[in-house]
């Protein structure tokens, strides 16, 4: 049987999203709790970082790239306010901060 992979807008395979989402979720059903956006964000900062190493001026995504890290930012100041183990939580198994 032959299996359709699907892709999200990006590219990025569905089931790769999913498994992030199931790490941060907070029941079954939370798909855009503050915890499972941090961990999208983070996980496409990663691959816009990769891409700006190729190239170095692409200003335009630039762009993008601060605006999800400011986002990010203040989703963290947000979870950190709201509840702070999940908060140490979300930033140890990201490892953001050294």
């Amino acid at each position: 049987m032959d299996y359709v992979l699907l892709l999200t807008k990006k590219g990025k395979n569905m089931a790769e999203k999913q498994d992030i989402i199931k790490g941060f979720q907070k029941n079954s059903q939370d798909t855009g709790s503050s915890s499972v956006q941090v961990a999208l964000l983070t996980d496409k900062i990663k691959e816009l970082t990769k891409h700006f190493k190729i190239h170095k001026k692409d200003f335009h995504s630039m762009r993008g790239l601060i605006k999800m890290v400011s986002r990010r930012k203040k989703l963290l100041s947000y979870i950190k306010k709201k509840d702070q183990t999940s908060y140490h939580k979300v930033v140890k198994d990201l490892s953001l901060r050294k």
